[in-house]
This record gives C-alpha cells, structure tokens and sequence, in this order.
C-alpha cells in the first residue's frame, strides 16, 4: 500500500517516477561509512540510521560496516550545521531526515540554512503519528484527554522527540485546534532529543503524554508500559487493528511522517550516485520491505528528481500550516 500524503498534513503529493535498476556507481566505494542520527538513541531519525546501516551492510552494497553517530541538538540543527558547513564533500556521510528536518527548515529554525545547502536522497517510507499515556494514565480514550486540554490547556504536558515547533510538537496541536483548543499556543509540549528520552519522562511520570511516532511507541506498547490513546492514520493499522484511530474519535486530523536521508551537496557525483542507487536497492528489498511491514511503516519513495519537488511542496505545505497554526508569522 502506498500513502498518498497530500491527504496528510505535512506531505505532498509528487507522482512516482520509475527508476532504472540501482547498480553501483563505478569508480566509487565508501570508506569508513558512516550515517548521522540528529537525535538522541530510540528516535526515528537513529532508526533510520541503524536499520539503513544493518541493510546495506547485510546487502553487501557496502563493504564495511557503517558507523552510526548521534549528533544531537537543535531539533536537527546542529546535525544539519555540521555538515553543511564542516563536512560538505564528504563521499561517505548520508543522513537520516524526516519531516522533522522539513518542518525546522520550513519555520527557519536552522539560522543561515536553506533547503537548497544538502543533496536530498530519498525516501523509503512513513508513518503514522500517535499519543500515548503511561499505563496508569487516568486518561482512557483520546477524547478525555483532549477534553482536559480543551479544559485548561496547561493542565497536560506533551513531551516529544523533536525541538518546539517540530513535527512531534505539531501533531498535538493540530489536535487541540480539532477539539475547538482556543489558543493552541497555550498547550504545554517538553521537547527532548529523541522518543526514548521523551518515553522515559512519560514513564517518570514528568509529564502526562507522549506524542510520537508508531516505531518509536511500538515497543513500550508490547511491553505494556504505554498506552496509545489515539494513532494519527486515515484507518486502524493491520498489525495493532486494536489501536483506535483519532479520527474514529472525533478529531479528523492525519500526521503522516515520511523517512529518509540526505547527503552533503558537494559531495561527488560518483558518491550521490552509489548512494542513491544503494538506498532504492535496498528500499525494494523484500527484507526491508517485511521490516517495514514489521514496524507499521508504510512504502513510500521518492529519488532523483521526484524527491527534490517532494521536499520543496513539503516545506511548502509545513510553512503553511505553521502560520495557520501560530508557529511562524
């Protein structure tokens, strides 16, 4: 199943264009490869990093094994400082991005940086947005929770995995304006640097609710720890068909979070060439096409061209809502 995310608030909807069968890139083979992580270990962008680093290497596209680095900070930024102005040619760094690196970009929260300042590789897939509780929440159903914040929106504390106004801080806000929030501005969100350190407060009980992405909750649900009040998804995924939807519960409001990489923009075409053909191989492998199946990620890619109009109606459509919803001006 493919997503359309144009139906989705922060994706565009670009056409697929058919790629020819990835080969490797002659005359060029990474040394020492290595993938940045802009967040904190359990986050989506250091699952990116890890489960590319595990194909890749499995697959054989890459002879040695790649080192994967978190790099935190900024909700990305410093990340995305590092290597536009440290490490702008080099052949053997790719990194994880996401519409949290869009979303940062598209509110000018990485000063003196521009879309334009990295080569954009790809996408392989989303997924769904979801708000969860800890197990002994008092809150039951999304809508209680929504009814305590529409009630007094200080009263319940949001923590996320991405930097105030990221993508994690957007979702509950968007929920909060579809419960009629009067100032969504006024509802409480503690940012850290990736879901598992924004999990760990949730289960320290420092704050009432966690907004995340599907992979990063996944196993805190299994385990029993949390509970997914709500999953941002037009319909009930197939592998959790017991987590309710917000939109069953009355707020009609999808966050679909795609996933990806870039790569310094003057790196050598040899090197953009090798790692665009590297991560659509192993993007249509039927191993990581199960992994995503596995960790409720939906297919979706984007190289080449596609991608480059992909990011640019991206930030686009983020730009747009970030000013409907008080974020920029």
């Amino acid at each position: 199943m493919k997503i359309n995310l144009a139906s989705a608030m922060f994706a565009a909807a670009t056409a697929l264009v058919a790629l020819p069968q990835a080969v490797a890139a002659q005359g060029f083979t990474p040394k020492n490869p290595e993938c940045i992580a802009p967040s904190a270990p359990g986050g989506g962008w250091d699952f990116i990093c890890r489960e590319t680093a595990k194909f890749l290497f499995e697959m054989g596209e890459i002879k040695q094994a790649m080192q994967v680095v978190n790099l935190t900070g900024g909700g990305g930024g410093v990340a995305y400082a590092n290597v536009t102005k440290e490490r702008d040619s080099d052949d053997n760094l790719i990194v994880a991005a996401s519409n949290g690196t869009t979303s940062r970009l598209a509110q000018g929260a990485y000063p003196g940086s521009s879309p334009d300042d990295v080569h954009w590789l790809g996408t392989f897939g989303a997924e769904y947005g979801a708000i969860a509780v800890s197990k002994d929440s008092p809150y039951k159903t999304l809508k209680e929770l929504m009814d305590a914040v529409k009630a007094d929106p200080r009263s319940v504390a949001f923590a996320g995995g991405s930097a105030v106004g990221g993508y994690d801080h957007i979702k509950p806000l968007l929920l909060g304006k579809a419960a009629g929030v009067e100032d969504v501005r006024q509802m409480k969100y503690v940012a850290f640097s990736g879901g598992g350190e924004a999990i760990t407060s949730l289960l320290s009980g420092s704050v009432q609710a966690v907004s995340g992405d599907f992979s990063e909750i996944r196993g805190f649900v299994e385990s029993g720890d949390i509970r997914i009040l709500g999953i941002m998804s037009p319909e009930r995924l197939k592998s959790f068909p017991d987590v309710p939807t917000g939109r069953e519960q009355g707020y009609d409001v999808i966050g679909a979070n795609w996933r990806g990489l870039y790569i310094p923009k003057n790196a050598s075409p040899e090197a953009k060439e090798f790692w665009t053909n590297a991560i659509k191989k192993m993007a249509d492998s039927g191993p990581f096409q199960e992994m995503l199946v596995n960790a409720s990620i939906e297919p979706f890619e984007n190289f080449g061209p596609d991608m480059d109009a992909f990011v640019a109606q991206n930030i686009k459509e983020i730009t747009d809502i970030s000013r409907e919803i008080g974020i920029i001006k």
